[in-house]
């Protein structure tokens, strides 16, 4: 072997050693946790009354606005919109903004005076830096033509009586509050009070409401304490499917018969003696 030859395998031998035995001074990086998926909800009634209006609370967490361990390090954004077949007179206020450490926004919603199915649409977003990454979830509201139950009250004070809540009550369950205002000496006073629901069962129901906190201070007319009020829910229209065709089958059987008497007797002639 040629010196020159030697000495550069030398040399390579003796390179490749020490880098395999010599400390590089760093360390291998680890790879970031991958973040959270984008979550969202959104929390309230599902059923509304015809112009009702009513607070929704929606709240998300995820994506890349926040670290491994749970803490916000970027903006969580929401948008919300309302779709339905007549959005007249509805909103959602406020529809958009930011979601800070959990704490979720309220939105009230606002329906119209239409029957309807509307469904609220919100899009999350979460942003850190240069990742972004959004989500859509939703939520079905049905408004309805509600229950109304009218109350007339009267103050028996001569003095000014400090405004209170009243426990409304369907058939003995508490369905609802009706928040009644401050009422001054002997003041008359009308309370609405809207029910909606998706339907009732069929038959009699009873509102009932108990002024028995007030101490006789407010009373309903006549001086009474509590008051009812019962409607009747009618039952599904009856079906006569089953008698049409009954009778259709009837029908097309006589007809059947007819015609085979009919057919007999003219192949078969009476003959002449």
């Amino acid at each position: 072997m040629r010196p020159f030859r030697a000495l550069l395998l030398v040399t390579l031998l003796v390179a490749a050693s020490v880098a395999a035995f010599a400390p590089t001074g760093l360390t291998a990086a680890h790879p970031t946790p991958a973040a959270a998926p984008v979550t969202g909800n959104i929390t309230g009634k599902d059923v509304l009354a015809l112009s009702g209006a009513a607070y929704y609370l929606i709240n998300g967490t995820g994506g890349p606005a926040f670290a491994a361990n749970g803490t916000q390090v970027g903006n969580f954004t929401y948008y919300a919109s309302v779709a339905g077949t007549n959005t007249t007179g509805i909103s959602i206020t406020p529809s958009e903004g930011a979601i800070d450490n959990f704490t979720g926004v309220r939105a009230q919603l606002s329906v119209g005076a239409v029957a309807e199915t509307l469904t609220i649409d919100v899009e999350f977003t979460s942003v850190y830096q240069t990742a972004n990454v959004s989500t859509n979830v939703t939520y079905v509201v049905t408004v309805v033509q509600p229950y109304v139950l009218t109350l007339n009250l009267i103050s028996q004070s001569t003095s000014t009586i400090e405004g209170f809540v009243l426990n409304v009550y369907l058939d003995g369950t508490p369905i609802g509050t009706l928040s009644i205002p401050t009422l001054t000496a002997h003041q008359s006073y009308t309370a609405t009070f809207q029910y909606a629901t998706l339907g009732l069962s069929s038959g009699e129901h009873t509102f009932t409401v108990s002024l028995s906190n007030e101490h006789g201070l407010v009373t309903f007319p006549g001086g009474t304490t509590s008051y009812s009020q019962t409607f009747w829910v009618p039952g599904a229209p009856p079906s006569y499917t089953l008698w049409y065709l009954a009778g259709a089958v009837a029908f097309f059987g006589a007809i059947f018969i007819f015609v085979t008497r009919v057919a007999a007797r003219r192949r078969n002639p009476s003959k002449k003696s």
